[in-house]
């Protein structure tokens, strides 16, 4: 008596699709999902480690051409002033 039927339910879904239209309601539906499958992977513990490894890797490879180069401008200026 007192629960909410199938024409209330889609009353309602049509009252917020028209209020929000249907491609925001998309978007904050991938972002939602997007949201949970991470929070989802960050409970896992050998999945977290897994990426904090993937983590570590890809910042050392960022740090090097950085500094690969940081040494391509040094060699380019030295070779200006001879």
């Amino acid at each position: 008596m007192g629960g909410i039927s199938i024409w209330q339910l889609l009353i309602i879904l049509l009252i917020v699709v028209l209020v929000f239209g249907s491609k925001k309601l998309s978007s904050l539906g991938k972002d939602l999902g997007g949201a949970v499958k991470g929070f989802k992977d960050e409970l896992t513990p050998e999945k977290a480690a897994e990426k904090e490894d993937e983590s570590v890797q890809v910042m050392e490879d960022k740090s090097d051409a950085k500094f690969t180069e940081s040494e391509a401008v040094v060699n380019k200026d030295k070779s200006k002033v001879e």
